[in-house]
């Protein structure tokens, strides 16, 4: 299973963004990204869905049993 920083981090190079033009086209602060792309712990879950609404994602709770 991808980590969330893998998913952004691939998703955002597939589209030939920088961490910069990614950040404004996902309306977030460039340290929104950082802090996804480098694994950070401390996220806000708005935030994050931000930016995984680009890619047609949301980060939604799952059960154990379906990992």
């Amino acid at each position: 299973m991808k980590t969330l920083a893998n998913l952004v981090k691939e998703k955002r190079k597939e589209v030939n963004l920088t961490q910069e033009e990614f950040a404004e086209r996902a309306g977030v602060a460039l340290t929104v990204i950082r802090k996804i792309e480098q694994g950070k712990e401390n996220l806000q879950l708005e935030k994050v869905n931000q930016v995984l609404k680009m890619f047609g994602h949301v980060l939604a709770p799952v059960s154990d049993k379906d990992l």
